[in-house]
């Protein structure tokens, strides 16, 4: 599937952006201007099910292919959000990024999460009190991009998770030099895989006090982990 996609910027490098469920390439309307700032292209797609890309069959191999069959080949950069990051795992061996950040990615994640991600369709009527009572660090634009967003997202999509998560979906090494940043306050990931995934060959920063949308929770403390990577 041909993703939609939204561009910044002139640069010569490409750096691409990948959201997470529920979301799309709005996400990214703090973090893409800066990247551009720096010289970059910077590529937002709307995974499938999410903003203005087709639905269809849900599942880590047709998130990663749409990627493939989206995005040019070796960007200078690549940078994945929850699912973004699985989808962009993989995809990143086709894709061959120079290199790879994954922010608190959805490769194994709690059990009472997968147990809950049934539920995560009823969040598509979620109201600005409710995004504002679960996102306190959040600005208020990140709330409008938040409704505005699931609004767009077909709810088909989480109904798969617990499938997925039967099996864990960290990858067994990093394909291209590969930073992961951890949200410190998240409660998505399994404990103990920042460790594993040090032991695998990644770089792990950790953003103390940041939620899962860690771009959103601390912008600066998510641009600052980016230090040397961007």
């Amino acid at each position: 599937m041909r993703l939609h996609t939204h561009e910044w910027g002139t640069g010569d490098r490409i750096a691409v952006l990948v959201h997470g469920i529920m979301s799309d390439h709005r996400t990214w309307h703090r973090v893409a201007p800066v990247l551009a700032g720096k010289g970059y292209r910077v590529v937002g797609v709307d995974l499938r099910g999410h903003g203005a890309s087709g639905r269809g069959e849900y599942s880590p191999e047709a998130w990663a292919g749409d990627l493939v069959d989206t995005l040019p080949e070796r960007p200078e950069l690549v940078i994945g959000h929850s699912l973004g990051a699985m989808a962009l795992a993989g995809a990143v061996e086709r894709l061959v990024p120079a290199r790879a950040v994954y922010c608190d990615p959805a490769w194994d994640i709690r059990p009472r999460v997968v147990e809950a991600s049934a539920y995560f369709a009823a969040f598509k009527s979620a109201n600005r009190a409710m995004v504002r009572s679960l996102n306190p660090r959040w600005d208020e634009a990140d709330v409008d991009v938040e409704l505005a967003t699931l609004a767009d997202w077909d709810p088909a999509s989480a109904r798969v998770l617990p499938g997925i998560y039967a099996v864990s979906r960290t990858p067994a090494r990093p394909v291209v030099p590969s930073l992961v940043i951890l949200a410190g306050a998240g409660e998505l990931l399994r404990p103990g895989l920042d460790e594993d995934l040090v032991r695998r060959g990644f770089e792990v920063r950790t953003v103390e006090g940041a939620g899962h949308c860690v771009y959103r929770d601390d912008f600066d403390g998510f641009m600052g982990a980016l230090d040397g990577w961007i």
